[in-house]
């Protein structure tokens, strides 16, 4: 069932080409302009927080979607035939690997427009793809919130920053390690443990908690 679901919303973006469209011209118009501003004049502590605030609101951007559907007949049917659990866990492996690819995205034409300067370049893709997937998990459950909301979706920038605040204070630093040069040997591997660990309490807490926002 959880792969029928996946698959589903998989089909269902690709239908709508003009919202993954959107989602790469946000990407290349962001980092354009960014790098046309700053000249190649940039230092490394500034391309990294310049990076992780494009990647933070494309995320946004993205997971505004997950719960976006306007048929009420459409959500009482999902209501009725999936189990909650199944589709919470498909909606976030699906914002996880849109976010991912995202992320890449992002950091391909980042080096292309802006350059490199992550000496410590496995790392700092250890920390890109494992702290994209903590911001999926988040911004998933962010995204139904919203939409019991009212549909509201500018709810989710407020609602998921008091969630994301620790998550991105342990991915700033680690990228920072990686942007430094930092070798194996010298890095901070508790902080890489503290990122798994809060994307396992989120992961974990969404399929928890889900349940209860799905029969309101």
């Amino acid at each position: 069932m959880i792969k029928t679901l996946f698959y589903k919303e998989v089909l269902m973006e690709f239908r709508q080409k003009n919202l993954l469209g959107s989602i790469i011209i946000y990407i290349i118009g962001t980092i354009f302009i960014t790098a046309l501003s700053l000249k190649g004049k940039i230092d490394k502590p500034t391309w990294n927080a310049l990076f992780w605030i494009i990647h933070l609101f494309t995320s946004v951007n993205i997971s505004v979607k997950n719960f976006n559907s306007k048929s009420n007949e459409i959500n009482l049917f999902t209501y009725l035939y999936y189990k909650p659990t199944d589709l919470i866990i498909a909606k976030m492996l699906y914002n996880i690997v849109f976010i991912i690819g995202a992320s890449l995205l992002t950091f391909f034409f980042y080096s292309l427009f802006i350059k490199n300067q992550a000496d410590n370049l496995p790392l700092f893709l250890i920390v890109l793809i494992t702290g994209s997937a903590g911001l999926a998990s988040v911004l998933t459950i962010m995204s139904a919130l919203a939409s019991k909301a009212g549909g509201n979706f500018a709810l989710i920038s407020i609602l998921s920053f008091p969630l994301l605040t620790p998550l991105l204070i342990v991915i700033i630093k680690l990228s920072k390690q990686a942007v430094d040069g930092i070798e194996w040997a010298g890095v901070n591997f508790n902080l890489l443990y503290a990122l798994l660990a809060l994307n396992i309490i989120n992961i974990a807490l969404n399929i928890l908690l889900f349940k209860y926002l799905w029969k309101d």
